[in-house]
Protein backbone atom coordinates (compact mmCIF):
# COMPACT_ATOMS: atom_id res chain seq x y z
CA UNK A 1 0.00 0.00 0.00
CA UNK A 2 0.91 3.56 -0.59
CA UNK A 3 2.00 5.80 2.36
CA UNK A 4 3.37 9.33 2.32
CA UNK A 5 5.71 10.51 5.36
CA UNK A 6 8.65 13.17 5.69
CA UNK A 7 11.99 11.91 6.80
CA UNK A 8 12.55 15.19 8.46
CA UNK A 9 11.08 18.23 10.21
CA UNK A 10 10.80 19.94 6.10
CA UNK A 11 7.64 19.38 3.83
CA UNK A 12 9.97 19.11 0.88
CA UNK A 13 11.12 15.57 2.89
CA UNK A 14 7.31 14.27 2.30
CA UNK A 15 7.74 11.63 -0.56
CA UNK A 16 5.94 8.49 -1.03
CA UNK A 17 6.37 5.33 0.44
CA UNK A 18 5.29 1.44 0.11
CA UNK A 19 4.42 -1.03 2.97
CA UNK A 20 2.90 -4.26 3.53
CA UNK A 21 -0.77 -3.47 4.24
CA UNK A 22 -1.37 -4.36 7.88
CA UNK A 23 -3.43 -6.67 9.64
CA UNK A 24 -5.52 -5.55 12.68
CA UNK A 25 -5.19 -7.24 16.31
CA UNK A 26 -6.81 -6.91 19.57
CA UNK A 27 -9.14 -3.93 19.56
CA UNK A 28 -7.69 -2.32 16.29
CA UNK A 29 -9.76 -1.98 12.83
CA UNK A 30 -8.08 -1.67 9.50
CA UNK A 31 -9.77 1.47 7.93
CA UNK A 32 -9.28 2.02 3.76
CA UNK A 33 -8.78 5.96 3.62
CA UNK A 34 -11.71 7.83 2.10
CA UNK A 35 -10.93 11.84 3.51
CA UNK A 36 -8.84 12.84 5.60
CA UNK A 37 -8.08 16.87 7.07
CA UNK A 38 -5.16 18.77 7.91
CA UNK A 39 -4.33 20.00 11.13
CA UNK A 40 -2.08 22.87 13.14
CA UNK A 41 -0.98 19.36 14.86
CA UNK A 42 0.62 17.92 11.81
CA UNK A 43 2.63 20.85 10.96
CA UNK A 44 4.27 21.32 14.60
CA UNK A 45 4.96 17.66 14.96
CA UNK A 46 7.05 17.76 11.35
CA UNK A 47 8.67 20.55 13.20
CA UNK A 48 9.63 18.23 16.02
CA UNK A 49 10.58 15.37 14.25
CA UNK A 50 14.11 14.71 14.08
CA UNK A 51 15.57 12.47 10.72
CA UNK A 52 14.64 8.59 11.64
CA UNK A 53 14.59 5.32 10.51
CA UNK A 54 11.03 5.20 9.34
CA UNK A 55 9.41 8.12 7.39
CA UNK A 56 7.09 9.74 10.09
CA UNK A 57 3.20 9.44 8.74
CA UNK A 58 1.17 12.30 9.90
CA UNK A 59 -2.35 12.29 9.89
CA UNK A 60 -4.98 13.17 12.56
CA UNK A 61 -8.19 13.20 10.90
CA UNK A 62 -9.81 10.38 8.75
CA UNK A 63 -13.12 9.10 7.31
CA UNK A 64 -13.06 5.74 5.89
CA UNK A 65 -14.13 2.17 5.27
CA UNK A 66 -13.96 -0.30 8.03
CA UNK A 67 -12.38 -3.40 6.00
CA UNK A 68 -10.77 -5.77 8.64
CA UNK A 69 -11.15 -6.13 12.67
CA UNK A 70 -9.19 -7.19 15.37
CA UNK A 71 -10.02 -10.30 17.10
CA UNK A 72 -11.22 -8.66 20.51
CA UNK A 73 -12.83 -5.59 18.10
CA UNK A 74 -16.25 -5.31 18.33
CA UNK A 75 -18.35 -2.43 17.45
CA UNK A 76 -18.51 -2.36 13.97
CA UNK A 77 -18.90 -4.65 10.62
CA UNK A 78 -16.95 -4.97 7.46
CA UNK A 79 -18.34 -2.10 5.19
CA UNK A 80 -18.98 0.62 7.97
CA UNK A 81 -17.80 3.71 6.99
CA UNK A 82 -16.46 5.51 10.45
CA UNK A 83 -14.56 8.96 11.25
CA UNK A 84 -12.02 9.44 14.12
CA UNK A 85 -8.91 11.57 14.66
CA UNK A 86 -6.29 9.14 15.56
CA UNK A 87 -3.57 8.55 18.15
CA UNK A 88 -0.41 10.74 18.02
CA UNK A 89 1.92 7.33 18.90
CA UNK A 90 0.66 5.56 15.86
CA UNK A 91 1.12 6.12 11.65
CA UNK A 92 -1.94 8.36 10.53
CA UNK A 93 -4.38 9.00 7.67
CA UNK A 94 -1.91 9.77 5.03
CA UNK A 95 -1.72 6.45 3.73
CA UNK A 96 -4.22 4.15 2.13
CA UNK A 97 -5.06 1.68 4.95
CA UNK A 98 -4.73 3.09 8.32
CA UNK A 99 -4.95 0.95 11.90
CA UNK A 100 -6.94 2.24 14.19
CA UNK A 101 -8.18 1.24 18.11
CA UNK A 102 -11.63 1.12 17.94
CA UNK A 103 -12.66 2.57 21.12
CA UNK A 104 -11.99 6.34 19.12
CA UNK A 105 -13.73 6.04 16.10
CA UNK A 106 -17.49 6.21 15.43
CA UNK A 107 -19.80 5.87 12.42
CA UNK A 108 -19.95 8.40 10.15
CA UNK A 109 -22.31 10.67 9.95
CA UNK A 110 -25.21 8.97 7.29
CA UNK A 111 -26.54 11.77 5.15
CA UNK A 112 -23.61 14.25 5.46
CA UNK A 113 -20.90 14.56 2.81
CA UNK A 114 -16.80 12.93 3.02
CA UNK A 115 -16.39 15.88 2.56
CA UNK A 116 -18.01 18.27 5.57
CA UNK A 117 -17.34 15.11 7.44
CA UNK A 118 -13.88 14.62 7.72
CA UNK A 119 -13.20 17.95 8.65
CA UNK A 120 -14.65 17.78 12.10
CA UNK A 121 -13.21 15.07 14.42
CA UNK A 122 -10.28 16.52 15.70
CA UNK A 123 -11.82 19.63 16.04
CA UNK A 124 -14.59 18.35 17.83
CA UNK A 125 -12.74 15.97 20.41
CA UNK A 126 -10.61 19.31 21.31
CA UNK A 127 -13.79 22.00 21.94
CA UNK A 128 -15.56 19.33 23.44
CA UNK A 129 -12.50 17.99 25.82
CA UNK A 130 -12.18 21.89 26.46
CA UNK A 131 -15.50 22.80 27.28
CA UNK A 132 -17.14 18.97 29.20
CA UNK A 133 -13.50 18.08 30.67
CA UNK A 134 -11.56 21.28 31.15
CA UNK A 135 -14.38 24.06 31.73
CA UNK A 136 -16.71 21.62 32.92
CA UNK A 137 -19.55 22.89 31.48
CA UNK A 138 -23.01 20.82 31.74
CA UNK A 139 -24.57 21.31 28.57
CA UNK A 140 -27.80 20.39 30.23
CA UNK A 141 -27.75 22.99 32.71
CA UNK A 142 -28.77 27.03 32.34
CA UNK A 143 -25.51 28.79 31.64
CA UNK A 144 -27.54 31.65 30.57
CA UNK A 145 -25.42 33.41 33.07
CA UNK A 146 -21.91 32.45 31.93
CA UNK A 147 -19.60 34.15 29.22
CA UNK A 148 -16.99 32.38 27.32
CA UNK A 149 -14.02 33.99 25.40
CA UNK A 150 -12.53 32.19 22.19
CA UNK A 151 -9.60 33.81 21.09
CA UNK A 152 -9.19 32.87 17.41
CA UNK A 153 -12.55 32.16 16.89
CA UNK A 154 -12.34 31.69 13.14
CA UNK A 155 -9.69 28.54 13.16
CA UNK A 156 -10.38 24.79 13.39
CA UNK A 157 -10.91 24.33 16.96
CA UNK A 158 -12.67 27.82 17.77
CA UNK A 159 -15.33 27.12 15.24
CA UNK A 160 -16.52 24.16 16.60
CA UNK A 161 -15.81 25.68 20.46
CA UNK A 162 -18.47 28.65 19.46
CA UNK A 163 -21.37 26.71 18.35
CA UNK A 164 -20.53 23.90 21.29
CA UNK A 165 -20.62 26.70 24.07
CA UNK A 166 -23.85 27.82 22.10
CA UNK A 167 -25.93 25.19 22.08
CA UNK A 168 -24.84 24.56 26.29
CA UNK A 169 -26.14 28.27 26.77
CA UNK A 170 -23.19 29.97 26.95
CA UNK A 171 -22.86 34.42 25.60
CA UNK A 172 -19.98 33.55 23.38
CA UNK A 173 -17.53 36.03 22.48
CA UNK A 174 -14.84 35.28 19.98
CA UNK A 175 -11.81 37.25 18.14
CA UNK A 176 -12.02 37.62 14.63
CA UNK A 177 -9.68 40.02 12.37
CA UNK A 178 -11.18 40.37 9.46
CA UNK A 179 -14.73 41.23 7.72
CA UNK A 180 -14.85 37.68 6.23
CA UNK A 181 -13.85 35.89 9.42
CA UNK A 182 -16.21 38.05 11.19
CA UNK A 183 -19.08 36.86 9.34
CA UNK A 184 -17.68 33.23 9.51
CA UNK A 185 -17.99 33.33 13.48
CA UNK A 186 -21.09 35.18 13.43
CA UNK A 187 -22.88 32.72 11.04
CA UNK A 188 -21.73 30.40 13.39
CA UNK A 189 -23.60 31.41 16.77
CA UNK A 190 -20.85 34.05 18.22
CA UNK A 191 -23.12 36.89 20.01
CA UNK A 192 -20.34 39.40 20.25
CA UNK A 193 -17.09 39.61 17.75
CA UNK A 194 -13.52 41.34 18.52
CA UNK A 195 -10.41 41.81 16.81
CA UNK A 196 -7.62 39.88 18.53
CA UNK A 197 -5.25 42.61 16.05
CA UNK A 198 -6.62 45.31 18.72
CA UNK A 199 -6.74 45.95 22.52
CA UNK A 200 -9.21 43.27 23.52
CA UNK A 201 -9.49 45.16 27.12
CA UNK A 202 -10.77 48.29 25.87
CA UNK A 203 -13.09 46.63 23.06
CA UNK A 204 -14.69 44.60 26.25
CA UNK A 205 -15.32 47.22 28.38
CA UNK A 206 -16.85 49.24 25.37
CA UNK A 207 -19.14 47.21 25.48
CA UNK A 208 -19.93 47.43 28.68
CA UNK A 209 -18.37 43.41 29.62
CA UNK A 210 -15.33 44.09 32.46
CA UNK A 211 -14.19 40.24 32.69
CA UNK A 212 -15.59 36.81 31.61
CA UNK A 213 -15.79 32.98 33.37
CA UNK A 214 -13.90 31.53 30.64
CA UNK A 215 -11.43 32.05 28.12
CA UNK A 216 -9.95 29.58 25.60
CA UNK A 217 -6.75 30.44 24.08
CA UNK A 218 -6.87 28.53 20.30
CA UNK A 219 -3.56 30.84 19.28
CA UNK A 220 -0.04 32.06 20.24
CA UNK A 221 -1.30 32.93 24.15
CA UNK A 222 1.73 35.86 24.83
CA UNK A 223 0.43 38.43 22.32
CA UNK A 224 -2.68 38.40 24.43
CA UNK A 225 -1.44 37.40 27.95
CA UNK A 226 -2.26 40.64 29.84
CA UNK A 227 -5.31 40.58 28.78
CA UNK A 228 -6.36 37.05 29.64
CA UNK A 229 -5.36 38.14 32.97
CA UNK A 230 -7.61 41.72 33.04
CA UNK A 231 -10.78 39.96 31.72
CA UNK A 232 -10.75 36.47 33.91
CA UNK A 233 -13.14 36.49 36.16
CA UNK A 234 -11.64 35.72 39.96
CA UNK A 235 -12.22 31.60 40.58
CA UNK A 236 -12.78 32.00 36.39
CA UNK A 237 -10.83 29.38 33.82
CA UNK A 238 -8.08 29.75 31.29
CA UNK A 239 -7.47 26.79 29.03
CA UNK A 240 -5.56 26.52 26.17
CA UNK A 241 -4.21 24.04 23.38
CA UNK A 242 -1.64 25.84 22.61
CA UNK A 243 2.25 26.70 24.73
CA UNK A 244 3.17 29.49 26.76
CA UNK A 245 6.60 30.36 26.08
CA UNK A 246 7.14 34.20 28.14
CA UNK A 247 3.80 34.54 29.85
CA UNK A 248 3.33 33.10 33.84
CA UNK A 249 0.72 31.07 35.08
CA UNK A 250 1.23 32.74 38.53
CA UNK A 251 0.03 35.76 36.83
CA UNK A 252 -3.53 34.15 37.37
CA UNK A 253 -2.75 33.46 41.34
CA UNK A 254 -4.17 36.49 42.83
CA UNK A 255 -7.42 36.09 40.67
CA UNK A 256 -7.82 32.24 41.96
CA UNK A 257 -8.43 31.46 38.17
CA UNK A 258 -7.75 27.52 37.16
CA UNK A 259 -5.66 26.89 34.30
CA UNK A 260 -5.79 23.71 31.98
CA UNK A 261 -3.90 22.32 29.38
CA UNK A 262 -5.73 20.39 26.51
CA UNK A 263 -4.49 17.70 24.10
CA UNK A 264 -6.69 15.58 22.75
CA UNK A 265 -4.34 12.54 21.76
CA UNK A 266 -3.82 12.27 26.03
CA UNK A 267 -6.07 9.55 26.29
CA UNK A 268 -5.01 7.25 23.60
CA UNK A 269 -1.05 8.16 23.93
CA UNK A 270 -1.57 6.75 27.55
CA UNK A 271 -3.99 3.80 26.35
CA UNK A 272 -6.19 5.63 29.29
CA UNK A 273 -10.27 3.72 29.77
CA UNK A 274 -11.55 7.21 29.54
CA UNK A 275 -10.60 7.02 25.67
CA UNK A 276 -13.93 5.34 24.66
CA UNK A 277 -15.45 8.95 25.57
CA UNK A 278 -14.33 10.07 22.16
CA UNK A 279 -16.01 7.40 20.36
CA UNK A 280 -18.71 8.79 22.42
CA UNK A 281 -18.42 12.07 21.29
CA UNK A 282 -17.95 11.75 17.66
CA UNK A 283 -21.26 9.49 17.37
CA UNK A 284 -22.82 12.56 19.05
CA UNK A 285 -21.27 14.78 16.55
CA UNK A 286 -22.24 11.91 13.22
CA UNK A 287 -26.05 12.94 14.74
CA UNK A 288 -25.65 16.70 15.06
CA UNK A 289 -23.66 16.70 11.50
CA UNK A 290 -27.02 14.88 10.22
CA UNK A 291 -30.01 16.39 11.77
CA UNK A 292 -27.70 20.27 10.69
CA UNK A 293 -27.52 21.46 15.02
CA UNK A 294 -23.96 21.43 14.35
CA UNK A 295 -21.77 22.67 11.29
CA UNK A 296 -19.72 21.55 8.80
CA UNK A 297 -16.19 23.64 9.44
CA UNK A 298 -14.75 22.51 5.69
CA UNK A 299 -13.75 25.29 3.73
CA UNK A 300 -10.95 24.48 1.13
CA UNK A 301 -11.17 20.38 -0.68
CA UNK A 302 -8.61 19.55 -2.33
CA UNK A 303 -9.13 15.71 -4.55
CA UNK A 304 -6.34 12.76 -4.36
CA UNK A 305 -3.77 11.82 -2.07
CA UNK A 306 -0.22 11.99 -2.83
CA UNK A 307 2.75 14.54 -2.67
CA UNK A 308 0.91 17.45 -4.21
CA UNK A 309 -2.12 17.83 -3.06
CA UNK A 310 -0.93 16.30 0.75
CA UNK A 311 1.84 19.68 0.02
CA UNK A 312 -0.35 22.18 -1.48
CA UNK A 313 -3.18 21.47 1.52
CA UNK A 314 -0.49 21.74 4.24
CA UNK A 315 1.15 25.00 3.05
CA UNK A 316 -2.04 26.40 3.07
CA UNK A 317 -3.00 25.71 6.78
CA UNK A 318 0.94 26.23 7.62
CA UNK A 319 0.69 30.07 6.35
CA UNK A 320 -1.93 30.58 9.88
CA UNK A 321 -4.79 32.52 8.10
CA UNK A 322 -6.85 29.58 7.65
CA UNK A 323 -10.38 29.71 8.15
CA UNK A 324 -12.05 26.51 9.16
CA UNK A 325 -10.56 23.01 7.70
CA UNK A 326 -8.56 21.65 4.95
CA UNK A 327 -9.81 18.64 3.74
CA UNK A 328 -8.41 16.05 0.86
CA UNK A 329 -10.46 13.46 -0.59
CA UNK A 330 -8.70 10.37 -1.62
Amino acid sequence: MKMYGVTNDKLSSLKEFEKDTPSPTGTDILVKIKGLSINPVDIATRKGFKNGDKPLILGFDGYGEVVATGEKADKFNLGDKVFFAGDHSRDGSYQEYELIDERIVALAPKTTSIEESAAMPLVTLTASELLYEKLHIDPKANNSNKTVLIINGAGGVGSIAIQLAKKAGLKVIATASTEEKVNWVKNLGADIVVNHHEDLIKQLHELGISNVDYILGLSDNDPHWREIVELIKPFGIFATITNLNNSQIGDLKQKSVDFAWEWMFTKSFYNLDSMTTQGDYLSKLAKELDNGTIKSTTTNVFHGLNVDTLTKATELVESGHMMGKVVIIV
